[in-house]
């Protein structure tokens, strides 16, 4: 098959959607299929173009047997709810005449990745024109979260946009999203429900499953180099959030977290909190820490060392706000549960976020910073309770975030749709 991806953020971004979509591009590849990209230049989660790379102007490069181009895109250096518009607009204009080109490229699938969703009409009339199916991947409603957590305000403006959304969404031969709830918000948004396809993100688990045998961890070299580079006594106790610092992750209960064990009297063992990634919530999450010590700040790692960055952790943190739930799944939950480590999740009860978290881990509403001290207590101080979720998690991992498993399906419904 001829498979056409038009997807803002591609290899080599190391996490989010770029993690994902690039993973995706190669292995279809492999499969045997033809694959071309239009993207632009790696950027996330640092809002800045990676050096190497001249964000102004079209290029073209072939990675790991994909086709890939890059078109031109205007990044923020203020980041608000409008320039974050304008940011998405530029990608979609420039990468118009790339999309259009493609029609002569004949493919069989035309993908488009929201976000963003301003690329959706094109990737609609590349696909009716060429006679390709089309397909929106969902990772990140990003509609929805921008009206949730205040980036957008404005009752009729948001009735216009969704009813465009609506509009567009139904116009696509398929529509796909990571988690079931989402799944259900596409339905809820008028998509027919045999035109839905649910498909998550997924993890090596081969690689992830070499740091840890039951619960006798195995200690990998690169686990002692990074407390040794962190200065963290092996003693201790880690607790680690690791990806972008942004808007819907409500990192300051992070810091004040830190603040409230690192006031306490209780004899408790020693408790370090690792903060990894960057993004435009960086710098108020390390106003909120200055002076404390029992913080340390790292950039994101490489992508080769990331199983055994993960398994350095004793426990892993995923903060949300609550306006976000089931609107979007933080990718890199499906990485904390295959690291064999629990997680500590901020969601609400009933939530898919919910439910996936408390297989490999606690549960705690948004927002609340007693009952995320407190769990996070329960877990410092109770290593078998660690062991326990931890190893939970993992199974859970190995038995429905299987990457071949996982693209095995989705390439079996391309198939299908290319019939």
């Amino acid at each position: 098959m001829r498979i056409l991806i038009n997807t803002l953020n591609f290899y080599p971004e190391t996490i989010g959607i770029g993690k994902y979509s690039g993973e995706m591009a190669r292995w279809l590849v492999m499969r045997g299929h033809e694959v071309t990209v239009i993207t632009s230049y790696p950027y996330y989660p640092r809002w800045r173009v990676s050096d190497g790379f001249k964000k102004y102007f079209w290029s073209r490069e072939i990675l790991h047997g994909v086709r890939v181009w890059r078109c031109p895109i205007w990044i923020p250096t203020n980041v608000t709810g409008l320039t974050r518009l304008i940011h998405l607009a530029t990608f979609s204009l420039s990468s118009f005449p790339i999309m259009f080109w493609k029609i002569f490229w004949r493919p069989n699938i035309v993908m488009t990745i929201e976000p963003p969703f301003f690329t959706s009409p094109t990737a609609l009339i590349t696909s009716k024109i060429s006679g390709a199916k089309s397909i929106l991947h969902i990772q990140d409603y990003e509609i929805d979260a921008a009206f949730n957590l205040g980036i957008l305000k404005g009752v009729f403006l948001k009735s216009v946009i969704l009813k465009i959304e609506k509009l567009l969404m139904r116009q696509f031969d398929l529509i796909s999203t990571i988690s079931g709830a989402m799944v259900k918000k596409a339905i809820s948004k008028g998509v027919q429900p045999e035109k839905t396809f649910f498909f998550p993100n997924w993890v090596d688990v081969a690689s992830s499953l070499q740091p840890s045998q039951g619960c006798n961890i195995v200690r990998a070299s690169t686990y002692i180099d990074y407390r040794e580079r962190l200065q963290l006594p092996m003693e201790s106790v880690v607790a680690l959030y690791s990806g972008n610092m942004g808007a819907k992750q409500g990192l300051e209960i992070l810091g004040q977290a830190a603040k409230r064990f690192a006031d306490s009297d209780m004899p408790l063992p020693q408790l370090h909190f690792v903060f990894c990634g960057d993004g435009v919530g960086r710098n108020a999450l390390m106003d909120l820490c200055s002076g404390l010590k029992n913080v340390r700040f790292i950039d994101l790692q490489p992508e080769e060392q990331l199983v055994n960055f993960l398994t350095m952790a004793d426990i892993h943190l995923l903060p949300q706000r609550g306006g976000a739930a089931d609107i979007v799944m933080p990718s890199k939950l499906g990485g904390i549960l295959a690291s064999g480590r629990p997680v500590l999740a901020c969601a609400h009860i009933g939530t898919e976020l919910a439910n996936v978290s408390k297989i490999g881990g606690l549960v705690v509403p948004p927002n609340d910073l007693d009952a995320f001290c407190g769990a996070l207590l329960n877990l410092v101080i109770d290593p078998e309770l660690r062991c326990r979720l931890g190893q939970a998690g993992l199974q859970y991992a190995v038995d429905n975030l299987d990457k071949d498993l996982i693209l095995g399906s989705f390439e079996a419904k391309l198939k299908e749709l290319a019939q």
